[in-house]
């Protein structure tokens, strides 16, 4: 009997020893596959850092790119306004030439106020089709005759220029005069409320304040054409 309990406790050593070896396999096996994971992670690590840093120097590229063509649009922008200013600054110097040349042929009525008249017509009082449009209007009235530079009747509007080569205060009282007699003068556009505008090529500004006071527009020449410099005055003409 103690030879079979001996050989009994031999089996079962040898199926713990198995079991062992056999654990111990599946350890090594696991322990393997485990680091290849590590290895293959490690991998991964590594070419995702690469890729980082490959992606970090792009950016550092792609921030560069920016910046230079952030200074490119300044200094793009720096040359739009040099052009702006220069083509500014050419306009007025030829509009001045043009006006300054009407005025020593006598034409500024006819080349310069006149054909802005229906434009400021339509800007300040909507009209787009005048009634009348006639530049060196005479008529005799009580014996005399009047002369008007230009004349534009829309709606219920009767707008009356009178241009100068110099605008000086005294032409100021000499409109309002003139605009008083415009209903006996004019019978057929009594009705109408008549408005004055004097216009010259650069008038003074005090004289701009003493017309728009009495309700008188002003217009003088601007960056592009002649415009109206005291649109304000036609609360005091109402």
């Amino acid at each position: 009997m103690a030879e079979a309990a001996l050989e009994r406790r031999v089996d079962t050593l040898e199926e713990y020893m198995k079991e062992l070896s056999y654990q111990s396999l599946r350890t090594e096996m696991e322990l393997a596959r485990l680091s290849k994971e590590m290895r293959e992670f490690k991998d991964e690590m590594r070419e995702f850092k690469d890729e980082m840093r490959a992606f970090k120097d792009e950016m550092g590229e792609f921030k560069d790119e920016m910046r230079a063509f952030k200074d490119e649009m300044g200094e793009f922008k720096d040359e739009m306004r040099t052009f702006k200013d220069e083509s500014v600054q050419e306009r007025r110097h030829m509009n001045k030439q043009w006006g300054d040349l009407a005025n020593r042929l006598g034409t500024l009525v006819e080349d310069i106020v006149a054909p802005n008249l229906p434009r400021i017509a339509e800007t300040l009082f909507g009209c787009t089709n005048p009634d009348l449009f006639a530049i060196r209007i005479r008529r005799r009235f009580d014996g005399a005759s009047r002369e008007y530079d230009a004349l534009l009747a829309c709606g219920g509007v009767l707008l009356v220029n009178e241009t100068k080569s110099r605008l000086l205060d005294s032409h100021v009282p000499a409109m309002l005069e003139k605009l008083a007699e415009v209903p006996s003068v004019f019978p057929e556009y009594a009705e109408r409320h008549c408005i004055g505008l004097l216009a010259t090529l650069y008038p003074d500004t005090s004289v701009v304040r003493l017309a728009t006071r009495h309700g008188l527009l002003v217009m003088g020449m601007g960056d592009e054409t002649m415009q109206i410099l005291n649109p304000e005055a036609l609360t005091h003409s109402a």
